[in-house]
């Protein structure tokens, strides 16, 4: 230890320009975190406003730090609305996704995958309930960057049903059927889902048995 009581820098600690990497290191660690936080208020605020209503300012208001600081940190609303996007896609991968994983390609799969969702919604992972279904509506007709992001998250989430839907039927667990199609009325259940369950709690038995029968009625044996 050197006087005062401070650690030295060590050879280690700086590389070969100069630069102290511990110093560093803990900028960026601290940058990580302030991104997270800002994130994790963007994304609750944006189920129930929409991201419409997100802007810099606002969440430096918010969450009493600068905005500048923000700034630093998105740059743009629209960069700030692209990210929420994002980590709203991370939160909904690691609660409805990752836990339908362990179970069995197909229709066990797709069942747990719907367990999920109906958690997700119901609990729920947002304030404001699904995120998606409190901001696709808003961006269907604003061409950009923030639409775009948007709907590849809708398109992968469909596509991931009909994946499930299709092995399900090509290994004769379930019958024939158009599994894009049935994809798509699985995806339209679960948002009107979303909206009965925001309008009151409750509902939410009857909501959730509605759901499972209407996912139910598309898992039926061949022949």
């Amino acid at each position: 230890m050197s006087e005062g009581g401070q650690r030295p820098v060590e050879d280690e600690d700086v590389d070969r320009d100069g630069i102290d990497v511990a110093t560093t290191d803990r900028r960026l660690l601290k940058g990580a975190r302030s991104r997270q936080t800002i994130l994790r208020h963007a994304v609750d605020v944006a189920s129930l406003e929409g991201l419409a209503g997100l802007s810099l300012g606002r969440l430096a208001g918010d969450l009493r730090i600068s905005k500048s600081g923000v700034q630093t940190l998105f740059g743009t609303k629209e960069n700030l609305q692209t990210a929420t996007v994002a980590y709203a896609r991370q939160l909904f991968d690691e609660a409805v996704v990752r836990p339908a994983e362990s179970a069995p390609r197909g229709a066990p799969r797709l069942r747990a995958l719907i367990e999920s969702w109906i958690e997700y919604a119901a609990a729920p992972l947002f304030p404001g309930g699904c995120f998606w279904a409190a901001n696709l509506a808003d961006f269907d007709s604003r061409p950009g960057r923030v639409r775009d992001d948007l709907f590849r998250c809708q398109r992968d989430w469909r596509a991931l049903l009909a994946g499930e839907l299709r092995h399900a039927s090509a290994s004769g667990g379930i019958a024939a059927l158009d599994a894009d199609l049935t994809a798509f009325q699985l995806d339209a259940v679960l948002i009107a889902a979303n909206t009965a369950l925001r309008l009151g709690a409750e509902e939410a038995e009857g909501v959730v048995s509605k759901v499972r029968r209407v996912a139910e009625g598309f898992l039926t044996p061949p022949g």
